[in-house]
C-alpha cells in the first residue's frame, strides 16, 4: 500500500539522501472549515519544493516563503515547534481558510532518517505503524498499532498512524477488480484479491493489490474480517461469490457487496437464505446491486460507484434516497 502520506515520507527521504534540508509539517488541530484533516502531512525542501498538503495551497505558499527566507532557524538542526494559521478572521481570509477555519501545525526538521527508512519498510510489509514525536527533544519512536488507533496530540507528544488502517478484500481478479483496487489504494486501503481461477489471477497487475491464496470462503474466515474491513464479490460465479458472502455477512466487516443486477441479487438472497440459513438481518447487510447508482457502464465507472459507496458507508454518511442515483450494473 502506498498512501499519500507514505509518498510524502518517501520524497522527504530521497531529498535528505540527496543532501537537502527538509521540514515535515503535520496538521494537529483544526477549527471551522479547515480543508485538511488532523494528521495531514507536508514535506518542504530547502529550495521550496513540496510534497503533500496541509491546507490546499495558501498556507503552503506561506510556509515555503518562510523556509526559503530562513525564518525557521530550527530547520536542519533544531527542535520541532508549533505554528498556527487563521487565529483571527483576517488571517483566515488571508490564508484562504474557509469560514474562519484555523490550523495548528507541528513543524519539525527531518534530521535522522533512520525512522523514515524503518517506517517505510514496515508499512511495505502491510504493517500499521504508530509514529510518536516528542516535541521537546525531537525524538521519534515507532510502534505497532491497531486499526482502531487514532492520531493523538497532547501538546507535548504527537502520535500519527501510517499504513493500511482499512482493508478491502475483492473476490475475483478481473478487469473490474483491478480498477477498484487502484482507486481503493489511493484512499489508503490495503487491497487483497482472492481468485482461485489461475487464468484470472495471472492477469493481476503487479503492485495493484496483494493476492491471497485459497478458496474465497476460507480466506474470508481466516482474515477475521472486522469493522475496518470491506468485502466485495465480483466474479459473477455463485460457486465463488456465495460462499465468500456467506462468511462475510456473518463477519464484522463494515461493508459487504456483490456484483449483479437487482434480479440476480434477489435470487442470490433467496439462495443464501434457503441453503445457508442466513437471517434477514444478515442478508440486509448485503449491498447489491453493488455501488452508488450513477449510471455507470464501463469498468472504471463501475469501480468509481463501488469505491464511493464503500467510502460512504465507512464515513457513515446518510443521504436522502434522491441524492444517491444508482448504478445499473447487470
Amino acid at each position: 500500500m502506498e498512501s499519500l502520506d507514505l509518498r510524502v515520507l518517501g520524497d522527504a527521504l530521497a531529498w535528505r539522501r540527496a543532501g537537502h534540508a527538509v521540514t515535515l509539517v503535520t496538521v494537529v488541530e483544526t477549527w471551522g472549515s479547515a480543508p485538511r484533516p488532523p494528521g495531514a502531512l507536508l514535506a518542504v525542501r530547502d529550495d521550496g519544493v513540496v510534497s503533500g498538503s496541509v491546507s490546499g495551497g495558501c498556507v503552503e505558499d506561506d510556509l515555503i516563503a518562510r523556509i526559503k527566507a530562513g525564518e525557521y532557524e530550527q530547520m536542519g538542526s533544531g527542535k520541532p515547534s508549533m505554528i498556527a494559521y487563521g487565529v483571527s478572521k483576517e488571517e483566515a481570509t488571508r490564508f484562504g481558510l474557509p469560514c474562519g477555519g484555523t490550523l495548528r501545525l507541528v513543524q519539525e526538521p527531518l534530521r535522522d532518517v533512520a525512522w523514515v527508512e524503518e517506517l517505510l519498510a514496515r508499512t511495505a510489509g502491510h504493517e500499521l505503524v504508530a509514529r510518536t514525536l516528542t516535541l521537546a527533544t525531537g525524538v521519534v519512536t515507532l510502534a505497532a498499532a491497531g486499526r482502531d488507533g487514532r492520531m493523538q496530540f497532547d501538546g507535548g507528544t504527537l502520535t500519527t498512524l501510517f499504513g493500511p488502517k482499512w482493508r478491502l478484500l475483492l473476490i475475483g481478479a478481473g478487469q473490474l477488480s483491478q480498477a477498484v483496487a487502484q482507486m481503493a489504494q489511493m484512499l489508503d486501503f490495503e487491497v487483497l484479491v482472492c481468485d482461485p481461477r489461475e487464468e484470472y489471477a495471472a492477469t493481476l497487475a503487479a503492485g495493484t493489490a496483494r493476492r491471497v491464496e485459497g478458496m474465497p470462503d476460507d480466506v474470508v474466515r481466516e482474515m477475521k474480517a472486522d469493522a475496518h474491513t470491506a468485502i466485495v464479490a465480483l466474479t459473477h460465479d455463485p460457486k465463488l461469490d456465495d460462499m465468500a458472502l456467506l462468511e462475510a455477512l456473518r463477519s464484522g466487516a463494515f461493508y459487504v457487496g456483490a456484483l449483479g443486477s437487482s434480479r440476480n441479487q434477489a435470487t442470490r438472497k433467496k439462495r443464501l437464505a434457503e441453503h445457508f440459513d442466513l437471517t434477514e438481518a444478515e442478508l440486509a447487510r448485503l449491498h447489491g446491486p453493488v455501488g452508488l447508482r450513477i449510471g455507470a457502464r464501463t469498468p472504471a465507472e463501475i469501480a468509481v460507484s463501488i469505491v464511493a459507496q464503500i467510502v460512504e458507508v465507512k464515513n457513515a454518511v446518510v443521504h436522502a434516497p434522491a441524492a444517491a442515483p444508482g448504478c445499473t450494473v447487470s
